[in-house]
Protein backbone atom coordinates (compact mmCIF):
# COMPACT_ATOMS: atom_id res chain seq x y z
CA UNK A 1 0.00 0.00 0.00
CA UNK A 2 1.37 3.39 -1.01
CA UNK A 3 2.01 5.87 1.83
CA UNK A 4 -0.13 8.96 2.47
CA UNK A 5 0.99 12.08 4.29
CA UNK A 6 -0.89 15.21 5.34
CA UNK A 7 1.12 18.43 5.46
CA UNK A 8 0.47 22.10 6.12
CA UNK A 9 0.82 24.85 3.53
CA UNK A 10 1.33 27.88 5.78
CA UNK A 11 0.58 31.50 4.87
CA UNK A 12 3.01 34.41 4.87
CA UNK A 13 2.82 38.11 5.53
CA UNK A 14 4.94 40.84 3.98
CA UNK A 15 5.87 42.92 7.03
CA UNK A 16 6.91 45.56 4.52
CA UNK A 17 7.09 45.73 0.72
CA UNK A 18 9.32 48.30 -0.99
CA UNK A 19 9.60 48.45 -4.78
CA UNK A 20 13.09 49.57 -5.76
CA UNK A 21 12.89 49.48 -9.56
CA UNK A 22 11.44 47.97 -12.71
CA UNK A 23 13.36 45.36 -14.66
CA UNK A 24 13.70 45.01 -18.43
CA UNK A 25 11.70 41.77 -18.30
CA UNK A 26 8.68 43.58 -16.81
CA UNK A 27 9.16 42.26 -13.29
CA UNK A 28 9.91 44.60 -10.40
CA UNK A 29 12.86 44.58 -8.04
CA UNK A 30 11.70 44.72 -4.46
CA UNK A 31 12.66 44.30 -0.86
CA UNK A 32 10.39 42.62 1.64
CA UNK A 33 10.38 40.78 4.94
CA UNK A 34 8.54 37.46 4.79
CA UNK A 35 6.93 36.44 8.08
CA UNK A 36 5.73 32.82 8.07
CA UNK A 37 2.61 31.97 10.07
CA UNK A 38 1.39 28.75 11.60
CA UNK A 39 -1.75 27.04 10.32
CA UNK A 40 -2.81 27.36 6.68
CA UNK A 41 -4.15 24.91 4.12
CA UNK A 42 -3.82 21.14 4.56
CA UNK A 43 -2.75 18.86 1.70
CA UNK A 44 -2.88 15.06 1.76
CA UNK A 45 -0.61 13.22 -0.69
CA UNK A 46 -0.90 9.55 -1.66
CA UNK A 47 1.79 8.23 -3.97
CA UNK A 48 0.70 6.03 -6.91
CA UNK A 49 2.43 4.08 -9.67
CA UNK A 50 0.11 5.41 -12.38
CA UNK A 51 2.07 8.53 -13.30
CA UNK A 52 -1.17 10.52 -13.14
CA UNK A 53 -1.59 13.64 -10.99
CA UNK A 54 -5.10 13.75 -9.53
CA UNK A 55 -6.32 16.71 -7.47
CA UNK A 56 -9.51 16.97 -5.46
CA UNK A 57 -11.62 18.88 -4.91
CA UNK A 58 -11.23 21.16 -7.90
CA UNK A 59 -10.78 24.80 -6.95
CA UNK A 60 -13.51 26.94 -8.47
CA UNK A 61 -12.37 29.33 -11.19
CA UNK A 62 -8.93 27.71 -11.50
CA UNK A 63 -8.48 25.25 -14.41
CA UNK A 64 -6.57 22.17 -13.24
CA UNK A 65 -3.68 22.82 -15.62
CA UNK A 66 -3.24 26.28 -14.06
CA UNK A 67 -3.38 25.08 -10.46
CA UNK A 68 0.05 25.52 -8.85
CA UNK A 69 -0.27 22.19 -7.03
CA UNK A 70 -0.66 20.30 -10.29
CA UNK A 71 1.98 22.40 -12.02
CA UNK A 72 4.45 21.71 -9.19
CA UNK A 73 3.87 17.95 -9.37
CA UNK A 74 4.22 17.84 -13.15
CA UNK A 75 7.34 20.03 -13.06
CA UNK A 76 8.91 17.60 -10.60
CA UNK A 77 8.06 14.68 -12.92
CA UNK A 78 9.46 16.53 -15.94
CA UNK A 79 12.73 17.57 -14.31
CA UNK A 80 13.48 14.22 -12.67
CA UNK A 81 11.95 11.78 -15.15
CA UNK A 82 9.91 10.19 -12.36
CA UNK A 83 7.17 7.81 -13.49
CA UNK A 84 5.36 8.05 -10.15
CA UNK A 85 2.00 9.72 -9.72
CA UNK A 86 -0.08 10.94 -6.82
CA UNK A 87 -3.52 11.72 -5.52
CA UNK A 88 -3.74 15.06 -3.73
CA UNK A 89 -6.62 16.19 -1.54
CA UNK A 90 -6.73 19.88 -0.56
CA UNK A 91 -8.44 21.27 2.52
CA UNK A 92 -8.45 24.95 1.54
CA UNK A 93 -8.54 27.28 4.53
CA UNK A 94 -6.79 30.42 3.25
CA UNK A 95 -8.64 32.97 1.10
CA UNK A 96 -7.43 33.12 -2.50
CA UNK A 97 -5.97 36.26 -4.06
CA UNK A 98 -5.38 37.77 -0.64
CA UNK A 99 -1.61 38.34 -0.58
CA UNK A 100 -1.06 35.46 1.84
CA UNK A 101 0.87 33.28 -0.62
CA UNK A 102 -1.59 30.39 -0.44
CA UNK A 103 -1.02 29.12 -3.97
CA UNK A 104 2.75 29.47 -3.70
CA UNK A 105 2.73 27.68 -0.36
CA UNK A 106 0.61 24.86 -1.84
CA UNK A 107 3.18 24.48 -4.63
CA UNK A 108 6.09 24.41 -2.18
CA UNK A 109 4.46 21.81 0.05
CA UNK A 110 3.79 19.71 -3.06
CA UNK A 111 7.46 19.84 -4.09
CA UNK A 112 8.61 18.93 -0.57
CA UNK A 113 6.12 16.08 -0.16
CA UNK A 114 6.61 14.42 -3.54
CA UNK A 115 10.39 14.73 -3.34
CA UNK A 116 10.19 12.42 -0.31
CA UNK A 117 7.28 10.17 -1.39
CA UNK A 118 8.82 9.61 -4.82
CA UNK A 119 12.30 9.16 -3.27
CA UNK A 120 13.89 11.77 -5.55
CA UNK A 121 16.43 13.09 -3.01
CA UNK A 122 16.61 16.61 -4.44
CA UNK A 123 18.18 19.17 -2.11
CA UNK A 124 16.25 22.12 -0.71
CA UNK A 125 18.24 24.42 -3.00
CA UNK A 126 17.26 22.33 -6.03
CA UNK A 127 13.61 22.32 -4.98
CA UNK A 128 13.70 26.09 -4.41
CA UNK A 129 15.12 26.49 -7.91
CA UNK A 130 12.18 24.54 -9.32
CA UNK A 131 9.87 26.61 -7.16
CA UNK A 132 11.16 29.85 -8.66
CA UNK A 133 9.95 28.57 -12.06
CA UNK A 134 6.42 28.48 -10.62
CA UNK A 135 6.40 31.84 -8.84
CA UNK A 136 8.60 34.32 -7.01
CA UNK A 137 7.12 33.49 -3.60
CA UNK A 138 7.51 29.70 -3.85
CA UNK A 139 11.21 29.49 -2.75
CA UNK A 140 10.62 31.07 0.68
CA UNK A 141 8.03 28.37 1.43
CA UNK A 142 10.35 25.62 0.16
CA UNK A 143 13.22 26.82 2.35
CA UNK A 144 10.74 27.25 5.20
CA UNK A 145 12.34 30.21 6.99
CA UNK A 146 11.13 33.74 7.63
CA UNK A 147 13.42 35.84 5.47
CA UNK A 148 14.51 39.21 4.12
CA UNK A 149 14.04 39.05 0.34
CA UNK A 150 15.40 41.04 -2.58
CA UNK A 151 15.40 40.76 -6.37
CA UNK A 152 11.91 39.67 -7.43
CA UNK A 153 11.53 38.19 -3.95
CA UNK A 154 13.73 35.15 -4.64
CA UNK A 155 17.03 36.29 -3.09
CA UNK A 156 16.55 35.19 0.51
CA UNK A 157 18.45 35.92 3.72
CA UNK A 158 17.25 34.18 6.89
CA UNK A 159 15.83 36.70 9.34
CA UNK A 160 14.54 35.78 12.79
CA UNK A 161 11.51 37.80 13.87
CA UNK A 162 10.46 38.25 17.49
CA UNK A 163 7.57 36.06 18.67
CA UNK A 164 4.17 37.68 18.23
CA UNK A 165 0.61 37.10 17.03
CA UNK A 166 -1.15 38.49 13.99
CA UNK A 167 -4.78 39.25 13.24
CA UNK A 168 -5.39 38.97 9.49
CA UNK A 169 -8.57 40.37 7.90
CA UNK A 170 -9.60 39.81 4.28
CA UNK A 171 -12.48 41.78 2.73
CA UNK A 172 -14.61 40.14 0.00
CA UNK A 173 -12.62 41.33 -3.00
CA UNK A 174 -9.93 39.77 -5.16
CA UNK A 175 -7.06 42.13 -5.98
CA UNK A 176 -5.27 41.60 -9.31
CA UNK A 177 -1.51 41.61 -8.73
CA UNK A 178 -0.91 42.40 -12.41
CA UNK A 179 -3.24 45.38 -12.25
CA UNK A 180 -1.39 46.84 -9.26
CA UNK A 181 2.12 46.33 -10.60
CA UNK A 182 1.18 47.83 -13.99
CA UNK A 183 -0.47 50.91 -12.46
CA UNK A 184 1.40 54.07 -13.58
CA UNK A 185 0.90 55.66 -10.14
CA UNK A 186 2.76 52.88 -8.33
CA UNK A 187 5.88 53.94 -6.42
CA UNK A 188 8.81 52.14 -8.08
CA UNK A 189 11.89 53.94 -6.76
CA UNK A 190 12.09 53.30 -3.05
CA UNK A 191 15.65 53.54 -1.78
CA UNK A 192 17.11 50.11 -0.96
CA UNK A 193 17.50 49.24 2.72
CA UNK A 194 20.51 47.46 4.18
CA UNK A 195 19.40 44.41 6.15
CA UNK A 196 21.67 45.42 9.06
CA UNK A 197 19.93 48.80 9.31
CA UNK A 198 16.37 47.44 9.11
CA UNK A 199 13.94 49.05 11.56
CA UNK A 200 10.17 49.01 11.93
CA UNK A 201 10.01 52.77 11.29
CA UNK A 202 10.85 51.96 7.66
CA UNK A 203 8.03 49.44 7.25
CA UNK A 204 5.43 50.33 4.63
CA UNK A 205 3.80 48.71 1.61
CA UNK A 206 4.39 50.62 -1.63
CA UNK A 207 1.33 48.95 -3.17
CA UNK A 208 -1.09 49.87 -0.40
CA UNK A 209 -2.12 53.39 -1.48
CA UNK A 210 -2.99 52.19 -5.01
CA UNK A 211 -4.95 49.20 -3.70
CA UNK A 212 -6.88 51.33 -1.21
CA UNK A 213 -7.82 53.71 -4.04
CA UNK A 214 -8.94 50.98 -6.44
CA UNK A 215 -10.50 48.70 -3.81
CA UNK A 216 -12.38 50.74 -1.18
CA UNK A 217 -13.13 47.54 0.76
CA UNK A 218 -9.41 47.24 1.59
CA UNK A 219 -9.32 50.87 2.76
CA UNK A 220 -12.34 50.17 4.97
CA UNK A 221 -10.45 47.35 6.73
CA UNK A 222 -7.36 49.53 7.19
CA UNK A 223 -9.39 52.34 8.74
CA UNK A 224 -11.26 49.94 11.04
CA UNK A 225 -8.05 48.28 12.26
CA UNK A 226 -6.32 51.63 12.79
CA UNK A 227 -8.42 52.14 15.92
CA UNK A 228 -6.67 49.12 17.50
CA UNK A 229 -3.09 49.06 16.16
CA UNK A 230 -0.97 49.90 13.12
CA UNK A 231 -2.45 48.06 10.10
CA UNK A 232 -0.48 46.97 7.04
CA UNK A 233 -1.55 45.32 3.82
CA UNK A 234 0.33 42.16 2.82
CA UNK A 235 1.59 41.74 -0.75
CA UNK A 236 -0.82 43.34 -3.20
CA UNK A 237 -3.73 42.57 -0.85
CA UNK A 238 -6.49 42.16 -0.18
CA UNK A 239 -5.54 40.97 3.34
CA UNK A 240 -4.61 43.50 6.03
CA UNK A 241 -2.92 42.60 9.32
CA UNK A 242 -1.97 43.95 12.73
CA UNK A 243 0.52 42.56 15.23
CA UNK A 244 0.07 41.88 18.94
CA UNK A 245 2.35 40.60 21.67
CA UNK A 246 -0.14 38.00 22.92
CA UNK A 247 -2.76 35.70 21.45
CA UNK A 248 -5.33 37.04 23.92
CA UNK A 249 -4.94 40.61 22.63
CA UNK A 250 -5.32 39.46 19.02
CA UNK A 251 -8.34 37.30 19.85
CA UNK A 252 -10.03 40.20 21.63
CA UNK A 253 -10.00 42.24 18.42
CA UNK A 254 -10.88 39.18 16.32
CA UNK A 255 -14.12 38.89 18.30
CA UNK A 256 -15.07 42.40 17.18
CA UNK A 257 -14.39 41.93 13.45
CA UNK A 258 -17.52 42.58 11.32
CA UNK A 259 -19.02 39.36 9.99
CA UNK A 260 -18.76 40.35 6.32
CA UNK A 261 -14.96 40.09 6.57
CA UNK A 262 -12.95 36.87 6.77
CA UNK A 263 -10.50 36.90 9.68
CA UNK A 264 -8.14 34.68 11.64
CA UNK A 265 -5.41 34.89 14.28
CA UNK A 266 -2.09 33.13 13.74
CA UNK A 267 1.27 32.95 15.45
CA UNK A 268 4.32 34.25 13.62
CA UNK A 269 6.99 31.54 13.23
CA UNK A 270 10.56 31.60 12.00
CA UNK A 271 10.53 27.97 10.84
CA UNK A 272 7.82 26.36 8.73
CA UNK A 273 6.03 23.47 10.40
CA UNK A 274 6.12 21.54 7.08
CA UNK A 275 9.74 20.47 7.54
CA UNK A 276 9.05 19.20 11.06
CA UNK A 277 5.96 17.34 9.83
CA UNK A 278 8.07 15.63 7.15
CA UNK A 279 10.74 14.68 9.68
CA UNK A 280 8.14 13.29 12.07
CA UNK A 281 6.48 11.23 9.34
CA UNK A 282 9.62 9.70 7.90
CA UNK A 283 11.24 9.00 11.26
CA UNK A 284 8.06 7.61 12.81
CA UNK A 285 8.07 10.26 15.53
CA UNK A 286 4.91 11.52 17.17
CA UNK A 287 3.60 14.64 15.38
CA UNK A 288 4.96 17.89 16.77
CA UNK A 289 2.60 20.61 17.96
Amino acid sequence: MMPSITLSAPPKLNLFLHITGRRDDGYHNLQTLFQLLDGGDLLTFTATNSGAIRLSPQIGGVPEEDNLIVRAARLLQEKTGSKMGCEIVVDKKLPMGAGLGGGSSNAATTLLALNRLWELDLTLAELAGLGSMLGADVPVFVIGRSAFAEGIGDQLSHFDIADCWYLVITPPCNVSTGEIFSNPQLTRHSLPIKIRALSEEQYRNDCQAIVEELYPQVKEVVEWLRTFAKPMMTGTGASVFCRWETQAEANRVLAAVPQHWSAFVARGVNHSQVHQQLRDFFTGASPSG
